[in-house]
């Protein structure tokens, strides 16, 4: 059976995009952390990758050596600046195909058999490098299904329309401030007074954006810091609209590649330059999403995934010759 390898730096966003993207090509997958022990360590594989060293891969990271020595997968998958190095030396020293996600960026783009790069990173043509709309995300419809059902189980639908919202939070472009997100929810029940109205937030999101949440009459809320639960999966497919803060570009990309829920962008972005102003644009002039403007839109085209899936399959199948 194929089987892949998923290096990971520990960050969610990018272990699930290698998750997603193993699941979708049909392998089983192990995961193993790939984290650099001090920055110097990180610098070092800049700098031998731009003069052309090739260092021992078990002098840098021994346990991922030992791992592929033990057990040699299909492919190796890494998404993340701490996991491009391993995957070209894993190539070099294995000969095992090696698959990045996102743009190695401050690296050689040679010694990858894939790289899938997002057309926000605004990649370079090159002939291992695909192109793909947004963020990776699962393609099994039978996780969809079992986490829908694990919803249900929670909540019952009242209305037979329904509404999601998913909050994020503060990062270096973008911030979910308390009168922001009063003007946003407050326009946003005005637009949709027939629905249910569900929301859920994230890691990133405050308590006073939280208190802002709880004014509001939700008929279902899941608040992250109170409790553990994704109910995202159901949102996708049970919702008529999906209401998403711009900087949040995994479940921006989970709405626009699933169900068949029209898209709205809550835009809380404060740099209008950059990967993530670009992104939204995109899904913007491409009808995969609206940006919110105190009326609805009807963007509800999906992103497919399948042929991307097929490109890579061929590449790997071309390498096992």
């Amino acid at each position: 059976m194929a089987t892949a390898l998923i290096l990971s730096d520990g960050k969610p966003g990018h272990e699930n995009q290698s998750k997603a993207l193993a699941e979708g090509l049909g392998f089983s997958f192990q995961i193993q952390s790939c984290v650099y022990p001090n920055k110097l360590k990180k610098t070092f594989s800049y700098l031998c990758d731009r003069v052309g060293i090739t260092p021992d891969l078990t002098g840098i990271l021994p346990e991922v050596s030992q791992r592929i020595e033990a057990e040699p997968p299909t492919v190796v998958i890494g998404a993340g600046s701490n996991t491009f190095y391993s995957l070209k030396l894993i190539r070099r020293k294995f000969n095992i195909p090696c698959i990045a996600i996102l743009t190695p960026s401050g690296y050689s783009l040679d010694g990858f058999d894939v790289i899938l790069a997002p057309a926000f990173d605004n990649p370079p043509l090159r002939d291992n490098v695909i192109v793909i709309p947004t963020n990776l995300t699962p393609a099994r419809p039978d996780f969809y299904r079992e986490q829908t059902q694990a919803f249900l189980e929670r909540y019952t639908p009242q209305k037979k329309r329904a509404v999601g919202v998913i909050i994020g939070g503060k990062n270096p472009i973008a911030d979910v401030t308390a009168p922001w997100l009063q003007q946003q929810l407050t326009q946003l029940f005005d637009a949709t007074p027939d629905c249910e109205h569900w929301v859920t937030t994230s890691r990133r999101t405050s308590p006073e954006a939280d208190a802002i949440i709880d004014s509001f009459p939700f008929d279902y809320k899941l608040i992250f810091s109170r409790e553990r639960f994704n109910p995202i999966p159901a949102f996708v497919t049970q919702c008529d609209y999906l209401f998403v803060t711009a900087e949040s570009t995994g479940m921006l990309s989970e709405a626009v590649a699933v169900g068949s829920a029209n898209v709205e962008v809550l835009d809380n972005l404060s740099v209008t330059t950059g990967k993530f102003a670009r992104f939204v644009q995109q899904l913007c002039e491409e009808h995969y999403a609206h940006r919110f403007d105190g009326t609805l839109g009807s963007a509800c085209r999906k992103v497919d995934l399948v042929p991307i899936l097929g490109r890579v399959q061929a590449v790997l199948a071309q390498a096992s010759l």
